[in-house]
């Protein structure tokens, strides 16, 4: 019983020290065609001054719609379980 948990224990952390020598270098983003793609047509194509809110609103609207529409069933499931009953 002990091997195993000293077998889950090493694999465990040989994982955390693989994603971690593989994660990509904080502050030095790639370059990707969609990043120019957004810069230049961004503001012709929706109308906003603003990149990022016409990336949330426009471009990935769809996606934004389901994130707040999970968030309020989270929130109101939340507040019925930890709603008080009057009797």
């Amino acid at each position: 019983m002990i091997r195993v948990k000293i077998l889950t224990l090493v694999l465990l952390f040989a994982f955390l020290v693989a994603c971690a020598v593989q994660t990509h270098p904080f502050g030095k983003p790639d370059q990707t065609f969609m990043d120019d793609y957004f810069i230049q047509n961004g503001q012709a194509e929706t109308g906003s001054n603003n990149i990022v809110s016409s990336v949330v609103f426009d471009y990935r609207g769809f996606d934004t719609l389901g994130e707040a529409s999970i968030l309020f069933a989270a929130a109101m499931g939340v507040f019925l379980v930890l709603r008080r009953v009057e009797k």
